[in-house]
């Protein structure tokens, strides 16, 4: 075993002098260092009775091990200890002198003393290496020690201030146990200053030296938990202090103080007491205790640190953890960096203990965290595309269709309107959560309001979409039904009445289904009531918009308009095609539009003129007849189509406009034709020769009816004859004159 009061046997020019004995002249501290486990004071809890360490030493059984702590908590003199009580040979460098030179004969007389025949020892002596201040290492010197150490040729001890996780590398972490050192306490201490004034080989035993209570306490306390420190101010305290006139050396307050001035405050801009005190810092502000904020505000300032980092830190402080809440605490924190940059040390003191009061102070919110859950699913996913919609319409909207769809919020209602923003994967996420503190309060109301409408709408342009899915299915389907003319007076129609995605819509059912449909894919925020006659239309629409998965957006209503019912408010369109039929519910339909229309709504419509049209006459060849007979025939059907009884036939351009002027104010009529085919069926004919109303077109007085007026019976039985041989199953082509009309609200 190797004895710590004689010349240690390592063999380096480098060893660390506290490892050579002690001399009558050296610093008390370096006099004082414990040799034994017994003598080593502090550090119960890895040094304990049955610790693991302990058991360690006293076994001879140290493996590699990290010593880490602040300065004058005995990392080295634990090393020391080490040193006295291992059978291993023990070297020492120290990392400010050493190189990978040293390390590398240092490798060398391990590895010979390996080699050493069984004759001169019991077994081959490993070697124990103490590095003290192993930090200093850089990434080169700290790998040149580590095969060494991973095959055994050594035992590694190293000694650090700083947090080896950080400074050491990580392969040399994970082959040694880190043992962490504390500031020594005050009973520690104690029991130093005590043994000092005892120890009469090493201390002041010798001497008659008496302190003062209150001397001890300022030396305890001012030296911060360093046992070096303390030893330094004592001897200091003692060696300048001249005996009385009994050879006493008395140790007063004063005294003290004069030998330990200030505190040295555990503190480097780089390592652990810089993270740590930041730390408790931001923790004191986001706790909202001012008081411990200001404390560890001027311990960095009073550390020397920049008054720059720490106003930085208030700038971040001041979007993380109070951000919405308070909307002046972002203004506060860069206000007071202004400030540093602008006054400087020591007067910017002011200035950052203002904005820490107010930080500290302010309601809290994180919110805007939800940033970097924004970000991890960014990562996670990798999603980058943005929607063609929220494109750069500039440059590709005609090649490429960007920006195409996107609706401009400032031409809603309220300045809002639902869209997508999101991707399509990330629908429905959320983000921010907002808090009920201070501000944003009131702004975590709106937002959920406003998520639960965009959550809503998004629902219903879904549904659009799958509506629109079906466009050319449906489209074909009422082609089919009421033919490509009145699709194509459908989109003229509907272009006329200048809807708005969330407008409200009546669709006064003529024909039924044609308008409101056509009208729902124009109204994607909005809703369309359409009046239908009986329940089996209804049932009809109901089922087909279920389909289409847009049920609550139709609404089919059965009977007329005075049924319909709005609970909150008007329409904002009414769309209507041949209403004014029936003169005698004329009055009736304008009183019904104009209650269900809001104030300032369009009525916007489509009038058919039948007594411009063509007469069947014209579309068959009646030579076969006696010129008496065929001048009858078409003497009749002008007089049918001239009749100002009949509503249907006596509406005209001006009469229509007359009608609408005495209602409200006329934006726009213009005149349609159109040419229809029309194939002439069994069932056609017998709604023209049909004396029944349900036989006729509508359920009113039919074609022959009014023919009868004209003609004996003999005469129209010849020409219906005439009309089946000629026009049965074949296509006509009729002209259809009319007129748009658009119309406003008073």
């Amino acid at each position: 075993m190797v004895s710590p009061n004689s010349p240690h046997p390592s063999g380096s020019e480098d060893v660390d002098r506290l490892f050579l004995p002690w001399k009558n002249d050296a610093p008390l501290a370096a006099r004082m260092r414990p040799r034994t486990l017994r003598e080593y004071v502090g550090q119960q809890h890895i040094l304990g009775p049955g610790k693991l360490l302990r058991r360690a030493i006293e076994a001879d059984r140290v493996s590699s091990i990290l010593l880490w702590g602040p300065p004058g908590s005995g990392k080295t003199t634990l090393a020391r200890v080490i040193a006295g009580a291992t059978r291993t040979h023990f070297e020492t460098l120290n990392a400010v002198l050493a190189g990978v030179k040293d390390i590398r004969e240092v490798v060398a007389r391990a590895q010979e003393r390996l080699r050493q025949p069984e004759e001169i020892f019991e077994k081959p002596q490993r070697t124990t290496l103490f590095v003290d201040e192993v930090h200093r290492f850089n990434k080169a010197q700290q790998d040149a020690l580590l095969p060494h150490v991973e095959n055994g040729t050594l035992i590694f001890i190293g000694a650090t201030t700083e947090n080896p996780y950080f400074e050491v590398i990580k392969a040399l972490v994970s082959r040694s146990r880190i043992f962490e050192l504390r500031h020594l306490n005050g009973e520690d201490l104690e029991e130093i200053i005590q043994s000092t004034l005892e120890d009469t080989e090493r201390g002041f035993g010798k001497r008659k030296v008496k302190i003062e209570a209150k001397a001890r306490e300022h030396l305890i306390d001012v030296s911060g938990g360093d046992a070096r420190n303390l030893l330094n101010a004592l001897e200091l305290a003692v060696e300048t202090t001249p005996p009385d006139d009994q050879g006493h050396i008395f140790i007063d307050r004063q005294v003290a103080e004069e030998s330990i001035q200030r505190r040295a405050l555990l503190y480097d801009k780089d390592g652990d007491a810089h993270y740590d005190t930041i730390s408790a810092f931001i923790k004191s502000l986001r706790g909202s205790d001012v008081d411990a904020a200001l404390f560890w505000l001027a311990k960095m300032i009073r550390a020397g640190e920049d008054p720059r980092f720490i106003v930085r830190r208030l700038v971040i402080f001041a979007s993380e953890d109070v951000g919405m809440a308070d909307q002046q605490a972002l203004s506060i924190a860069t206000a007071a960096a202004q400030a540093v940059e602008f006054v400087g040390l020591p007067e910017c003191q002011w200035n950052l203990a203002h904005a820490v009061i107010y930080l500290a102070s302010a309601r809290k919110s994180n919110s805007a965290i939800g940033y970097f859950d924004a970000l991890r699913d960014l990562e996670k996913q990798g999603i980058d595309e943005v929607p063609d919609p929220l494109k750069d319409a500039s440059r590709d909207r005609e090649g490429l269709g960007h920006g195409v769809g996107y609706k401009y919020p400032h031409a809603y209602r309220e300045h809002w309107v639902a869209q997508q923003y999101l991707p399509d994967q990330l629908q429905g996420a959320e983000y921010y959560h907002p808090s009920d503190q201070g501000y944003e309060g009131p702004i975590r109301e709106r937002i959920e309001e406003l998520r639960s409408k965009q959550q809503e709408g998004l629902s219903l342009e879904r549904r659009l979409e799958d509506l629109k899915s079906g466009r050319e299915r449906r489209r074909q389907s009422q082609i089919q039904i009421y033919g490509p003319s009145r699709i194509r007076f459908r989109e003229k129609l509907l272009d006329k009445a200048r809807l708005k995605p969330q407008h409200q819509v009546l669709d006064l059912g003529k024909p039924q289904g044609l308008l409101a449909w056509g009208a729902l894919e124009r109204v994607p925020l909005g809703k369309v009531q359409v009046v239908v006659d009986d329940s089996i239309a209804s049932e009809a629409l109901h089922e087909m918009a279920a389909e289409e998965n847009v049920d609550k957006l139709l609404n089919p209503i059965v009977g007329s308009s005075s049924e319909v019912s709005l609970e909150d408010e008007f329409v904002d369109v009414v769309l209507s095609v041949g209403c004014f039929y029936d003169q005698e519910n004329r009055e009736t339909i304008f009183e019904e539009v104009k209650r269900l229309l809001k104030p300032g709504g369009l009525w916007c419509g489509h009038e058919p003129f039948m007594g411009e049209g063509r007469t069947l006459s014209e579309d068959v060849d009646l030579r076969e007849l006696d010129k008496k007979t065929q001048k009858k025939i078409r003497s009749a059907e002008k007089a049918i189509s001239e009749d100002p009884s009949d509503p249907r036939f006596a509406l005209n351009e001006d009469g229509l406009k007359a009608l609408l002027e005495d209602w409200g104010e006329v934006e726009e009529i213009e005149r349609s034709l159109e040419s229809v085919k029309l194939k002439v069926t069994p069932e056609l004919i017998v709604q023209w020769f049909s004396t029944s109303k349900k036989e006729s077109a509508d359920g009113k007085r039919s074609f022959e009816e009014r023919l009868r007026e004209h003609l004996s019976l003999d005469e129209i039985a010849l020409y219906r004859q005439i009309v089946e041989s000629q026009l049965l199953g074949k296509e006509i082509h009729r002209p259809r004159h009319g007129a748009f009309f658009l119309v406003r609200k008073r």
